[in-house]
C-alpha cells in the first residue's frame, strides 16, 4: 500500500451535514492534532461540530468573498497541507489556481462559482449549466499547459465521485457474466482485452451499454411533517435547491435517435452533454432500484452526467463511434419532494425555512447506485442500501445519506494523500478498488442485481404512440412527460 502523505494542517470550508459526521472520521483515521484541523463558515454553524470542537479543532465564523480568499487561505493553510472544500459558491477556478501555486492538496464534492444565483435573468440557459462549469475547468487546465503540481480531486463525494467507481465495478460485474454465460462470443477476446487494460470505455461500448442511470431512491422518514413554508431534506437544501434550479442535464448517448424538442446542444468543449429548457426539479425520469422497484425520479443536473458520459466515449479518429446516456434519476425522501413540490410552486422562491433531517429520522433507507442498461443482461443496479440503523451505528452525527458523501470524500482524501503529486483529477480517472476499499465499511449493504425492467414497464397499455418500442432505452421512453 501506497505510504501517506499526511498534511500538518487541514482546513474544511463550509460546515453543514457533511462536514459535521466527516470531522470524526477524519480525526480517527489519520491521528490528526485536532488543533491544526480548521473549519471556516460564514454562519453561526459551530454548534453542529460541538464535540470536534471539544477535541481542539477550531471554527472560524468567517465569510469568504472574492476579496478576502487569497488572504484566508495563505493565513491558514501551506506547502503539503490539505484543503477539503465543502462550501458553496467559492469559485473553484481560483481555488485550483491558489492551490497549485502554494503546493496544497484540494478536495471538493462539486464545481463552484461566485454566486451563480444572483440574478439567472442576466445570464443564459446555458451559461447556468455545468457543463458550462466543467469546460472553464478544461480551460483552465489549457492555461496551465500541463496539468502537474499538488492533486486536486475534484467533486468526489457520493455523486459525483463514488458512483463513478460503482460503474466500474458494475461493468466488470457485467462483462464477467456475459464471459460466462456464453453471450456476445465473437467479442470475448475484446472483452478480455479490455478488462485487463482497464479500458472501461472500450469495455462499456463491447457490452453495448447504452445508458447509466444513477439511480436514487430515499426513503428515510423524519417523525415530524413538513411544515407549509419549511423545505425538508435529508442534506444540504441550499446544494439541492441550487441544483434543481439549474437546466436539466444529461450526457447524450450515440444510441439516441429523438432528440428533445426542449433540447439545446452545446457548441463548445468536449460535446458530450446536451440541457433542456427547463430546470431539473421539472424534470422527471423512469428508472428502478432493487429495493424500491420502478420510480419516477428527478432528472437533477449532476457533475458526473457530464464527465462520466466524456470519460466514456469512444473515438474514432475525430468522431465519436460510442458515448452512452448518463443521468441522474433522483427520488429524494418524501418530504423533500413535497418541499420541491412546493418550491416549483412558488416559480422557484426557496422556502422561508429549513430543516435537514437527522436526529428526527425513524426509519428508512438511501439507496444509492448506477443501473447500467441496454446490454445483453438488459439492466444491472449496483450500489449502496444503507439505512438510516445501519448510519447511526456506523459513524455519528449521521443519516444514511451524509454518511454515503462522507465515505467518499474520505476516500478521497486517503487518495488525496496517497497519490500528492497528480494535478487535477476527476472521480472517472481514479483506482475505483481503492476507493471502494475505504468506503465499503460505511455503505452498508453493498449489492448488484439483475432486472428485466424497462422504461417501458406497463406504458403500452396506457399511451401506446408516446413510445418507441424499437429500443425501450431511449431518452423519450426514459422521461416522463405525463
Amino acid at each position: 500500500m501506497t505510504e501517506l502523505s499526511i498534511p500538518q494542517r487541514v482546513v474544511i470550508l463550509g460546515c453543514g451535514s457533511v462536514t459535521q459526521c466527516l470531522l470524526p472520521l477524519l480525526l480517527d483515521h489519520f491521528g490528526f492534532d485536532p488543533t491544526h484541523v480548521k473549519v471556516i463558515e460564514s454562519r453561526d454553524n459551530a454548534g453542529r461540530i460541538a464535540s470536534s470542537i471539544a477535541r481542539g479543532v477550531v471554527y472560524v465564523q468567517f465569510e469568504i468573498t472574492r476579496e478576502t480568499l487569497e488572504s484566508t487561505l495563505a493565513q491558514n493553510l501551506g506547502d503539503g497541507d490539505l484543503l477539503i472544500d465543502l462550501a458553496w459558491n467559492i469559485d473553484l477556478t481560483e481555488l485550483l489556481d491558489w492551490c497549485r501555486a502554494h503546493n496544497v492538496r484540494y478536495l471538493n464534492t462539486s464545481v463552484e462559482v461566485w454566486d451563480p444565483y444572483m440574478d439567472p435573468a442576466t445570464t443564459s440557459p446555458q451559461e447556468r449549466t455545468l457543463y458550462h462549469r466543467h469546460m472553464a475547468l478544461r480551460r483552465q487546465l489549457a492555461r496551465w499547459g500541463t496539468n502537474d503540481g499538488p492533486s486536486a480531486v475534484v467533486e468526489h463525494g457520493a455523486n459525483p465521485g463514488l458512483v463513478s467507481h460503482y460503474t466500474k465495478r458494475a461493468l466488470v460485474d457485467i462483462a464477467e457474466a456475459v464471459l460466462r454465460d456464453g453471450l456476445l462470443a465473437e467479442r470475448h477476446v475484446a472483452i478480455n482485452e479490455a478488462l485487463a487494460d482497464d479500458a472501461y470505455n472500450d469495455l462499456a461500448r463491447l457490452l453495448d451499454v447504452k445508458v447509466i442511470h444513477i439511480a436514487e431512491r430515499d426513503t428515510q422518514v423524519s417523525g415530524k411533517p413538513k411544515q407549509l413554508g419549511e423545505f425538508v431534506n435529508t442534506w444540504s437544501i441550499d446544494g439541492f435547491v441550487g441544483e434543481g434550479s439549474q437546466p436539466s442535464e444529461m450526457g447524450w448517448g450515440t444510441h439516441e435517435r429523438n432528440f428533445p424538442r426542449d433540447g439545446k446542444r452545446h457548441d463548445f468543449g468536449c460535446l458530450a452533454a446536451i440541457y433542456l429548457m427547463q430546470p431539473g426539479a421539472s424534470t422527471r425520469v423512469r428508472t428502478w432500484t432493487p429495493r424500491a422497484g420502478h420510480f419516477h425520479g428527478f432528472c437533477i443536473t449532476h457533475g458526473e452526467s457530464i464527465s462520466m458520459a466524456d470519460y466514456f466515449t469512444v473515438r474514432d479518429g475525430t468522431q465519436v463511434a460510442y458515448r452512452p446516456t448518463v443521468h441522474y434519476a433522483y427520488h429524494p425522501c418524501d418530504s423533500a419532494v413535497m418541499s420541491v413540490h412546493e418550491l416549483v410552486g412558488r416559480n422557484y422562491v426557496q422556502q422561508e425555512r429549513q430543516r435537514i433531517l437527522m436526529d428526527d429520522i425513524v426509519s428508512g433507507i438511501d439507496e444509492l447506485g448506477v443501473l447500467l442498461a441496454g446490454h445483453k443482461k438488459n439492466a444491472y443496479w449496483f450500489g449502496s442500501q444503507l439505512s438510516i440503523g445501519e448510519a447511526r451505528k456506523l459513524a455519528p452525527y449521521n443519516n444514511a445519506t451524509s454518511l454515503q458523501v462522507c465515505a467518499a470524500v474520505l476516500s478521497g482524501a486517503v487518495w488525496a494523500m496517497e497519490n500528492s503529486n497528480l494535478g487535477v483529477v476527476e472521480p472517472d480517472e481514479m483506482d475505483f478498488r481503492r476507493n471502494l476499499e475505504i468506503c465499503m465499511p460505511y455503505l452498508g449493504p453493498v449489492t448488484g442485481e439483475y432486472t428485466d425492467w424497462t422504461p417501458l414497464h406497463e406504458r403500452e397499455r396506457l399511451f401506446p404512440e408516446d413510445i418507441d418500442k424499437n429500443d425501450p432505452w431511449q431518452f423519450k421512453n426514459v422521461r416522463v412527460i405525463w
